[in-house]
């Protein structure tokens, strides 16, 4: 019987990740931006002494988590349990690493989400592109991502903006198509041009859709904060994948538990944005 000889699939991939990191114009300004973000968003939470970032924290969860009592005392408490046992400053970090996955992930996601509002073709093109981003297990983006960024934090984000972001353009593709077509075609009416139509009109309308796709987006970067740990990402994830290595139940369940407030946080926060919108 005639053994099949198996495509060179890896050695192709091999080929063409080396091919690529010789790309250091490309790479090199990526990593800069990157790492400037991450550290201007440390900066930003460090002017702060704890105990006013906290009070901020849980004045934002109030305002726009509406006005609910209750909420704002769990983070309240949530805040000052994560000081208390002394993991501040990683979530600090975890939270420079979210938001600029969040932040990257709204800037290339939205326009992109609005260009496939806008034709059948990129549509088509793009939607398997979010399929395998989307099925691609986690572990699999850190391998591109040290190949092409090193060890630490930047391959850490560089990872979670390719897991985190397919929501967001989905949502947005989703929201502008769901227009009703008698408020576009009453727009037409009234002489809109293209950009008076997206900006004034399917955009406003689209706004609850959008927030939900980047509320989904914050929450899969987050989850990716153990898994950016394993290359040397900082944060909370730090503490859970040592506590791991260890064997150390309580401290894992500690860091765990830190990791779970600050996910309620950012949960509560853009639900409440994406609400305040819609009124």
């Amino acid at each position: 019987m005639n053994k099949i000889t198996p495509l060179p699939l890896a050695d192709w991939i091999d080929a063409f990740v080396s091919w690529l990191t010789q790309a250091e114009f490309i790479f090199g300004p990526l990593t800069d931006i990157v790492g400037y973000l991450i550290s201007g968003f440390e900066w930003l939470f460090g002017i702060f002494p704890p105990w006013l970032l906290l009070l901020i924290m849980t004045g934002l969860t109030f305002w726009f988590a509406g006005r609910k009592i209750g909420l704002t005392v769990f983070v309240l408490l949530g805040l000052l349990l994560i000081w208390n046992l002394g993991y501040w400053e990683d979530m600090v970090l975890t939270l420079a690493i979210v938001l600029t996955a969040g932040l990257i992930s709204i800037v290339i996601g939205v326009p992109v989400g609005i260009w496939m509002s806008r034709s059948p073709v990129v549509e088509g093109a793009v939607k398997p592109v979010l399929d395998f981003m989307q099925t691609m297990p986690a572990f699999v983006y850190l391998i591109p991502a040290v190949a092409f960024f090193g060890i630490g934090m930047v391959p850490g984000v560089v990872a979670s903006v390719i897991f985190a972001m397919p929501p967001t353009i989905r949502f947005t593709n989703l929201g502008i198509r769901q227009v009703p077509t008698e408020i576009i075609e009453a727009s037409e009416a009234f002489g809109s041009t293209g950009n008076q139509k997206l900006f004034k009109v399917q955009l406003p309308m689209a706004k609850t859709t959008i927030m939900a796709g980047i509320n989904q987006t914050i929450m899969l970067a987050l989850s990716m904060v153990v898994i950016a740990s394993m290359i040397g990402a900082d944060g909370l994830g730090t503490a859970v994948y040592f506590a791991v290595g260890r064997n150390d139940v309580g401290g894992g369940f500690e860091a765990g538990l830190a990791i779970v407030i600050v996910a309620i946080i950012l949960d509560r926060l853009t639900q409440g944005i994406g609400a305040s919108k819609r009124k």
